[in-house]
């Protein structure tokens, strides 16, 4: 059986939309900005876990990148 939770998909909060300007994903200064979280918090907690709020990032060099949906999600759930 699927998972429900997974298969839904938030709507893109209009502040996240603004920074995120089209792309699918974004920057970890950028994720930090959303969260309203410092960029080292964003970090520790991904070097802990391997996500930071239930959000998993993709890795492209040595950058973090955020997916934009689910870090809409994280914002939805959160509110």
């Amino acid at each position: 059986m699927p998972d429900i939770a997974s298969n839904t998909t938030a709507a893109i909060p209009p502040g996240l939309a603004e920074v995120a300007q089209g792309r699918d994903y974004i920057r970890t200064e950028e994720f930090a900005h959303a969260m309203c979280r410092a960029v080292a918090t964003i970090h520790k907690n991904h070097c802990l876990t391997g996500e930071c709020f239930g959000v998993r990032p993709v890795k492209r060099g040595k950058l973090l990148l955020w997916p934009v949906a689910a870090v809409a999600q994280a914002l939805t759930i959160d509110s």
